[in-house]
């Protein structure tokens, strides 16, 4: 309990000091809810999924939202290229707005810093990027997407983009061994995304590579989110759903220049094996027993 009250104690003290219980957020004509809408909606626009997901907001509170957004004149529903996606832009008014909001929002920081010396601000920023991190931690969730979906390319395009750059000799995609999405869904295997507040942050796969043996692909976590124990609650899942495939064996290759990556599949009881496969750009190969 001791733990729960003391969580409880800084929820209040924060949402206090930041003015959360004011119906007039920093000294506008709306409370938070709102001007937080209008911040996430920012200068380039968003779609309705997009800003349910970012917020975990339900559709009939963020509907309520945007129409008393509309009525105010500062945000208008906008076309979208897909026709079944809703997106929404703020009006000039808007954009006029949140440039205050932001105005308005760098005064209260600097009023909560100016009081405290120079050690004492150090100390009150580092404890709220610690807090942020581990709510990050706390908030994540992993979940079953095609392979083929917008998120899980935009997952993959960064997992390459990042080989290209780490690699002696660079990264095509092209030229490893071929994959497509069929491989990563039931009854062949899984593809999976990482999540946490509302960004997906993460991939892992897993596909048939024998009778009960699974190939383990594509693990990645994005930079800001490394050291939130993504990577290790991903590789989890996958045993998981290896189990629910009947997999007793679960394989997969990795590059020399990947060191946090042998680790971690050391740390999870992988060993290193022969070569099992003609993938090009794999210099390891690790095996583990389900």
């Amino acid at each position: 309990m001791g733990r729960i009250e003391d969580l409880r104690r800084f929820n209040r003290t924060v949402s206090t000091r930041i003015g959360v219980l004011h119906d007039r957020f920093l000294g506008r004509d709306r409370p938070l809810g709102e001007a937080r809408l209008i911040y996430e909606i920012g200068e380039a626009g968003a779609e309705l999924r997009d800003l349910r997901a970012r917020l975990e907001l339900d559709s009939g509170y963020l509907s309520r939202l945007l129409r008393s957004l509309e009525k105010q004149g500062l945000v208008a529903g906008g076309a979208a290229e897909d026709a079944r996606v809703r997106r929404v832009a703020l009006t000039p008014a808007g954009l006029a707005e949140l440039a205050e909001l932001d105005r308005r929002s760098d005064d209260l920081a600097q009023s909560l810093l100016a009081p405290l010396d120079e050690k004492q601000r150090a100390k009150l920023v580092a404890a709220m990027n610690e807090v942020t991190h581990l709510l990050a931690a706390s908030s994540l969730t992993i979940e079953a997407a095609p392979a083929d979906s917008g998120d899980a390319k935009a997952c993959l395009a960064s997992y390459y983009a990042e080989l290209q750059s780490r690699f002696d000799a660079g990264y095509d995609p092209a030229k490893g061994a071929p994959t497509d999405a069929a491989q990563f869904a039931p009854p062949r295997g899984i593809f999976l995304l990482a999540r946490t507040l509302g960004r997906t942050i993460g991939c892992a796969a897993l596909r048939t590579w024998a009778p009960r043996v699974g190939e383990v692909k594509r693990v990645w976590v994005s930079k800001e989110a490394r050291g939130l124990g993504v990577a290790r609650r991903l590789m989890d899942a996958v045993e998981t759903h290896a189990r629910g495939f009947c997999f007793k064996t679960l394989r997969l290759d990795t590059n020399r220049t990947l060191t946090e990556a042998q680790a971690l599949y050391r740390s999870l009881g992988y060993r290193e094996i022969a070569r099992y496969n003609d993938e090009r750009y794999a210099d390891h190969w690790f095996e583990k027993r389900l």
